[in-house]
């Protein structure tokens, strides 16, 4: 109790100042430059509102704001609009984690099974596993659960409380601290670490030990009480209208609401100018190169390099100035955040946005803190963008030969084939780069026809094989940024006997649809979210990128750090009442096969069955085109989807219970059990 007094009565000796827009400094320019490229981003990448504030030793330098809080009534954010701020939220509970450690409670090299003693997996490595290796990336651990923790108003504590029992049955993809891959469960796992040592619930925690002592009033999680409307709409495509509130519920991982204001407020304590909070020692500890510690590229130009809960403790550009910067990302389904903060400098930004892409927001932080350290005079000027010139082909070793063969990533497998000294490719990086040719250049690489995209291959000490890509993409009106990344590892063909290949031949582009999901998910604006599609390389012995090992089971095989190793998967496929389901991370999902069309008479009821799964209908010739009115009870909803995929009306999103079928398309009724639909079918 003493402690929790001196911090409280500390906390309000150094209560933020709020200066004058640049007021030791002439940065009207940069003023100026911030709204130029913030209304850019509103007007041109799908973003509704977006805000932004600069801290400076303390200070609030600059806070300002494009786009509207709301669509229909116009009215504009403002520096007390509330966000989500997404994986930004790893750095609190990253700096929580470490108060503990400063304060004796905990020890973050000491296994994690010291504190949660029900944390178990089905691969007893899972006993090296330390809250270190969970802030850092290195766990081994799969990845991401995240059914059921994306809500519209529902703040449910589903997902966190059957995580642990969920990866009692998983294995882990590498050795613990053999190397970093971005790992949601890690900050979830974190959250619960904090609640059992401390003995509060983590949104209390964050309460008392962080929001209060920095009188933050604006920081809170879908646990807490507070006027949701203090939050700004957000949309989707083809709804006019604006969404139900969007509830993180993996709070450690990305569940935080905030301004951008109060987020720079918390990177005081992560650079460790309040110590009342978080040690000097403890903050610098957070800025470790973390990411060196494991299987990593050798390149150091990046926008990935981890510390402890930092996506970036090197991160470029400003490395090419001589500058150290830390970065955190984030991204929900609605919100997009990014934190960059200027250790040495003292200098901390924070940009926030409903719609768009966590892209947007970083480059934004970045351009505009790169304009106010040249006003300021840290740096002179500010370099060009790079620029590339078309590849010159020269001949190439033979001894590149052997890297081709099959590799693969999360959900694919591709033959990489490399002939006369090119290799033709399918997209990369996440999609931002289309399918093309790389012809050889030198040095072991090869490159796109613009040369801003450098393919090569690379053999670590884990022992395996990766394609490695090193990338400048621009952002048209933006600015440019530098990637370097695993983008496959290179696999073992896997033989199949022929009754277990038959098997997994019938289920090739088979679609199995989500049973477990609440009707108040997100997810249901997504189709593909909800339909796990089953592609099999028969002739290698692999499903959607999985090992296949026998006829009902395909195992993850990927160790690909840094990113394109995230959210591994194994299939386990099982039959109910003669009907094929599959599971993935706990998840039961349906075969499209034993899903039959809705009724096409007039009236009828459809009720969730006992166990609470949703229930799904095909919508056949007899039914489309047809006028669907759905009574519902108020826990009870449904989502209508074309032929595409592309939602046509989730109720739970609208509010609307009536809709035009298309043809070739899907219905999902979701609730809890026993609730019934009363559905009535009409010609229009």
């Amino acid at each position: 109790m003493k402690k929790m007094v001196s911090v409280l009565m500390t906390a309000m000796l150094i209560a933020i100042p709020v200066t004058p827009a640049f007021a030791q400094t002439n940065n009207d320019t940069v003023q100026e430059k911030a709204q130029e490229l913030a209304s850019k981003i509103v007007s041109d990448y799908g973003v509704s509102g977006l805000q932004y504030a600069i801290m400076d030793h303390g200070s609030i330098v600059l806070s300002d704001s494009a786009g509207v809080y709301d669509k229909a009534t116009k009215n504009p954010i403002t520096k007390d609009t509330m966000f989500g701020i997404g994986s930004v939220s790893k750095t609190y509970v990253s700096a929580a984690t470490m108060m503990l450690a400063a304060s004796n409670k905990i020890d973050i090299d000491k296994p994690l099974t010291t504190y949660i003693k029900d944390f178990k997996m089905a691969d007893e490595r899972y006993k090296e596993i330390t809250p270190r290796m969970l802030m850092n990336h290195s766990s081994g651990i799969y990845g991401s659960h995240y059914g059921n923790s994306f809500l519209f108003d529902d703040n449910d504590t589903k997902n966190h409380d059957e995580l642990l029992g969920k990866l009692q049955s998983e294995r882990l993809k590498s050795n613990p601290g053999e190397s970093s891959v971005y790992c949601n469960n890690g900050f979830q796992l974190l959250e619960i670490l904090i609640e059992r040592v401390s003995g509060l619930s983590y949104s209390e925690f964050l309460e008392t030990y962080i929001s209060k002592p920095l009188h933050l009033t604006s920081t809170k999680t879908p646990r807490d009480s507070f006027d949701r409307d203090r939050l700004t709409k957000t949309y989707f495509p083809g709804m006019d209208q604006a969404l139900p509130v969007e509830n993180a519920n993996l709070i450690g991982t990305g569940g935080i609401y905030s301004t951008a204001e109060e987020v720079v407020k918390f990177a005081e304590v992560l650079i460790g100018n309040r110590t009342d909070i978080l040690s000097e020692k403890s903050a610098k500890a957070m800025q470790s190169h973390e990411y060196r510690k494991g299987v990593w590229v050798s390149e150091e130009t990046n926008t990935i390099n981890y510390g402890l809960g930092w996506d970036a403790v090197r991160l470029a550009p400003f490395n090419d100035y001589g500058i150290t910067a830390l970065f955190k990302g984030g991204d929900t389904y609605m919100y997009h955040a990014a934190l960059t903060t200027l250790p040495e400098h003292d200098i901390s930004i924070a940009v926030l946005s409903s719609g768009g892409s966590g892209t947007y927001t970083s480059i934004f932080a970045s351009n505009i803190l790169l304009e106010y350290t040249k006003a300021k005079g840290i740096i002179k000027e500010i370099l060009p963008d790079k620029t590339f010139e078309p590849p010159l082909k020269v001949d190439m070793p033979s001894d590149l030969l052997a890297y081709s063969g099959l590799y693969g990533t999360v959900g694919k497998t591709v033959n990489l084939e490399i002939k006369n000294g090119e290799i033709d490719l399918p997209e990369l990086g996440n999609g931002l780069l289309p399918p093309q040719k790389y012809v050889y250049t030198g040095n072991g690489q090869f490159k796109n026809n613009d040369g801003n995209v450098t393919i090569s291959f690379d053999q670590p000490k884990n022992g395996k094989t990766y394609l490695k890509l090193n990338t400048y993409i621009n952002t048209p009106g933006l600015g440019q940024t530098v990637t370097v990344t695993y983008e496959y590892q290179k696999l073992d063909s896997n033989p199949l006997d022929q009754s277990t290949k038959t098997v997994w031949e019938h289920r090739n582009g088979k679609n199995y649809y989500a049973l477990d999901e609440k009707i108040t998910s997100m997810m249901y604006l997504l189709k593909p979210l909800l339909a796990k599609n089953i592609s099999v390389d028969i002739n290698h012995g692999y499903a959607s990128g999985t090992k296949i090992v026998d006829k009902n089971k395909a195992v993850n095989v990927f160790d690909i750090p840094i990113l394109n190793g995230r959210d591994t998967f194994d299939l386990n496929f099982y039959n109910v009442d003669h009907t094929e389901h599959l599971m993935i991370d706990g998840q039961s999902y349906i075969r499209e096969d034993a899903i039959q069309p809705i009724y096409e008479g007039n009236s009828s009821i459809s009720t969730i069955p006992s166990n609470g799964q949703a229930v799904w209908y095909k919508i056949d010739e007899e039914s489309a085109n047809r006028v669907m009115t759905v009574e519902a009870p108020v826990s009870g909803g449904f989502a209508v989807y074309n032929a595409n995929g592309t939602v046509v009306n989730f109720s739970k999103a609208t509010s609307n219970h009536s809709v035009v079928l298309p043809e070739g398309g899907m219905i999902v009724f979701g609730g809890n059990k026993g609730d019934a639909f009363k559905i009535n079918l009409k010609n229009k």
